[in-house]
């Protein structure tokens, strides 16, 4: 006979409750009395005050760094403890950042509607078909992927800035036209709807608490990043150093990125390779490897203007600028490849399972990966381009240089060549 294991009905010693501005007025009952229970009472110094009717243990406003605060929330294990949150704890919260140290039994969340949320019911749209964009402590640059013709945005800012910032970035980005809705203090007694045109954006006084809602309207030249791979090489900043777009295009198919994974770009040029990379989902995280200063601070402006300001940026030359990197999931190879050490250094890297992806344009690149596919396996393919150009008063093809591509999957049991 199986035994079945007792469930633990141990009452949960935290609860996160998520306010709107409205208060304890938009509290169940059961979040109030939550409060008055609690021996210790986190939040906010708003939401202390929000809450404060209803307090009647010690209040702990947030400290920082808030991991002191985290600390604190855990050396009350197992006394009555509440963590005052905004809206839904879980989307974009402190409820997140809690759940990594704290087991889901241990807790119970009673959320509110997020500032998405109400900021959708304002607007009347419907929020699955919206981009939800926190811009909360994070760069404004974010929302540029999503800036495409006829989308709409709804955008969290940090401050009273925010606005401002977002509409000066989408009227310098070609989509001046966009409508610009700001939802200020959304639920509360502040709550205050006002509508602009991003290039006529005058609003000087927004509540330091607002959503942006953007109606995106592409002008003539708009910067429009197009969702698949192999974007225009003119909106990259590049000296030449540059995969082209045909060859990227073919080149990111080869990774094949896949939700959270790390790539390294090793002789990253203008870093198209990791910026695309990193475009593909949210989740992904590039490191280029640049060994020139002025190349590696071209990636940098590239990586904001492509909407992906955390693609990291080491200024170094490989083998040596790979140590002590995070073990990556992909590795592209486009620079520097065929010095010694390089290709070693990577294959050493590269976790069990990771794909590698090596392109030569030199007979000396090629010579390697030749040598390495016919002891290492893998797929090896030649990449052949014309492009159609003037030839007098006709036209004519211009093939570009070819491009020899291998392609290595790790194995899984391998640790090292």
């Amino acid at each position: 006979m199986r035994l079945l294991s007792t469930p633990d009905r141990t009452p949960p010693w935290l609860t996160v409750v998520g306010l709107g501005e409205d208060g304890l007025a938009g509290l169940a009952d059961e979040a109030k009395a939550a409060i008055a229970a609690a021996e210790l009472v986190f939040g906010g110094a708003r939401h202390l005050e929000l809450a404060d009717a209803a307090i009647r243990g010690e209040r702990r406003a947030w400290l920082s760094p808030f991991e002191r605060s985290v600390g604190a929330v855990l050396a009350a294990r197992g006394r009555p403890v509440v963590v005052l949150a905004s809206g839904d704890p879980f989307f974009y919260g402190v409820g997140v950042t809690l759940s990594r140290r704290i087991a889901r039994t241990e807790m119970r969340v009673l959320p509110a509607p997020s500032s998405f949320s109400l900021a959708a019911a304002r607007m009347g749209w419907a929020l699955q078909d919206t981009a939800c964009v926190s811009l909360h402590g994070r760069p404004v640059d974010l929302i540029r992927p999503h800036l495409h013709p006829g989308s709409r945005i709804l955008a969290l800012t940090s401050d009273s800035d925010g606005p401002a910032a977002l509409a000066a970035l989408l009227a310098e980005s070609g989509f001046g036209a966009s409508r610009l809705t700001v939802l200020e203090a959304l639920g509360g007694a502040r709550e205050r709807i006002s509508r602009h045109q991003a290039d006529r954006f005058t609003l000087a006084d927004a509540d330091m608490l607002n959503v942006c809602a953007v109606e995106v309207a592409a002008g003539e030249g708009a910067r429009i990043l197009g969702l698949a791979p192999g974007l225009d090489d003119e909106l990259f900043e590049h000296d030449g150093q540059i995969t082209k777009r045909e060859v990227r295009a073919l080149t990111l198919s080869a990774l094949s990125p896949r939700r959270g994974e790390l790539l390294w770009d090793i002789g990253a040029g203008s870093g198209s390779i990791g910026i695309e990379w990193m475009l593909a989902d949210p989740s992904l995280r590039a490191i280029a490897i640049e060994g020139h200063p002025e190349r590696a601070a071209r990636i940098r402006r590239n990586a904001r203007g492509f909407g992906v300001p955390g693609l990291s940026v080491v200024e170094g030359t490989a083998p040596d600028a790979l140590t002590g990197l995070a073990a990556p999931d992909a590795i592209f190879i486009g620079g520097g490849g065929s010095e010694a050490g390089v290709m070693e250094a990577a294959l050493a890297g590269l976790k069990p399972g990771g794909r590698l992806v090596a392109n030569a344009v030199t007979t000396e690149m090629e010579a390697v990966l030749l040598a390495r596919h016919a002891r290492l396996g893998g797929s090896l393919i030649r990449i052949d381009i014309a492009r159609a150009a003037p030839v007098g008063q006709m036209t004519g093809w211009r093939p570009a240089m070819p491009v020899t591509q291998w392609r290595w999957v790790k194995p899984a049991q391998q640790t090292g060549e």
